[in-house]
C-alpha cells in the first residue's frame, strides 16, 4: 500500500524552506510522497476592492506567473535533494487553513514552517493554531535552526498519550534519535484555600512506576531507542520549556484537561506551540473506527 503523503504549507519564506526539508526527510524515511501547497488567498490583502470600481483584486499576469514558478522550482529542488521521494506542488485559491484541514485527512501529517508569509500566512498566528488544532493527523510546525537534541514527548492522563508517544518513539526511531518522556504532575488544587499542593514524594514514585508500566509496550516496539522517562513536579508548560532546550523535536497531544474541554488545542500545547524554540509535533487522539 502507498503511504499517504505529507503535505507542506509553503512559500517562500525561510521557514517553509525548512518545513520543506523535514518533511522531505520525512517523506525519505517512511516512503511516503511530499506535497507543496500554495493557497492563494490574494482577496484578503484588498477587502475595499468591492467598494471602489476598478479592475479585478487578482493578481497581474507576472505575479501569477512568479507563484507558478515558485512552484516549479521547490519541486524541481526536491527532486534533486530527494530523488527517492515523489515530489508534487498545487496550487489552490482557497484560505490556507480550511485548505489544509481539508486534506489532512488524507495525509499522514502537514508540515508548517515557524515562520511564513503570502498565502501561508502568521503560521504562529490563526493558521497554525487553526489547523494545529482541527487537523485529521499529525501537524509538525518546524522551527529553522531548531537543535539536534533528543526528542521530547510530554504526556499526561489524556486519551491522546498512547498516540503522542506511538509518533514519537517511530519517530526517535527512524531518525536515530534518543528520547525522553515527560510526565508533569503540578499537584493537586485546593479550592478552599486558593492554593496548589504539591504531590508528596510516595505520589510522584507513584506516578513513575506508572509512567514506566505505560512505555513498557513501546519500549519493547523499539528496543534500539535510549529513553528517559521523568516524573516532574511542576507545570507542564513550565516543565516542557526547560526540557526542549536543544531538542530536535517536541511532541504533544491536542486535546486539552481544562474546564473549557470543548477546546481541541489545550493551553499548554498553545503555549508551546507559540512559544517553544524547537520544532513542535501536535498529535491528535485516534478516532473511534
Amino acid at each position: 500500500m502507498t503511504a499517504k503523503k505529507i503535505i507542506v504549507g509553503y512559500d517562500r519564506s525561510a521557514g517553509a524552506a525548512a518545513a520543506a526539508r523535514w518533511a522531505l526527510d520525512e517523506g525519505a524515511r517512511t516512503g511516503a510522497p511530499v506535497e507543496f501547497l500554495y493557497a492563494w488567498e490574494w482577496a484578503g490583502w484588498a477587502p475595499a476592492a468591492t467598494y471602489v470600481p476598478g479592475t479585478s483584486v487578482w493578481p497581474d499576469k507576472e505575479t501569477e506567473r512568479a507563484i507558478y514558478q515558485m512552484m516549479d522550482d521547490v519541486v524541481a529542488a526536491a527532486r534533486d535533494s530527494h530523488p527517492d521521494v515523489p515530489a508534487t506542488g498545487s496550487i489552490v485559491r482557497a484560505p490556507a487553513s480550511l485548505t489544509l484541514i481539508d486534506r489532512s485527512a488524507r495525509a499522514s501529517l502537514v508540515v508548517l514552517g515557524g515562520q511564513g508569509h503570502s498565502g501561508v500566512t502568521g503560521l504562529l498566528g490563526s493558521v497554525c493554531a487553526a489547523v494545529s488544532a482541527h487537523a485529521r493527523c499529525p501537524v509538525v510546525v518546524v522551527r529553522d535552526g531548531a537543535g539536534t537534541g533528543p526528542v521530547v514527548a510530554g504526556i499526561d492522563d489524556s486519551s491522546a498519550a498512547a498516540d503522542v508517544l506511538t509518533f514519537a518513539f517511530d519517530l526517535a526511531d527512524g531518525r536515530d534519535a534518543d528520547l525522553t518522556v515527560l510526565h508533569a504532575c503540578p499537584g493537586r488544587m485546593d479550592w478552599r484555600r486558593g492554593v496548589r499542593v504539591p504531590l508528596s514524594d510516595q505520589e510522584l514514585s507513584e506516578e513513575a512506576v506508572r509512567l514506566e508500566e505505560r512505555l513498557t509496550v513501546f519500549r519493547t516496539a523499539h528496543p534500539g531507542v535510549k529513553v528517559t522517562a521523568e516524573v516532574v513536579p511542576d507545570h507542564p508548560a513550565a516543565a516542557l520549556d526547560r526540557a526542549t532546550a536543544g531538542a530536535r523535536l517536541l511532541v504533544l497531544g491536542s486535546r486539552g484537561r481544562g474546564p473549557v474541554r470543548g477546546m481541541l488545542l489545550g493551553s499548554v500545547s498553545r503555549h508551546l506551540l507559540h512559544r517553544s524554540p524547537t520544532s513542535v509535533a501536535v498529535v491528535h487522539a485516534s478516532r473511534p473506527s
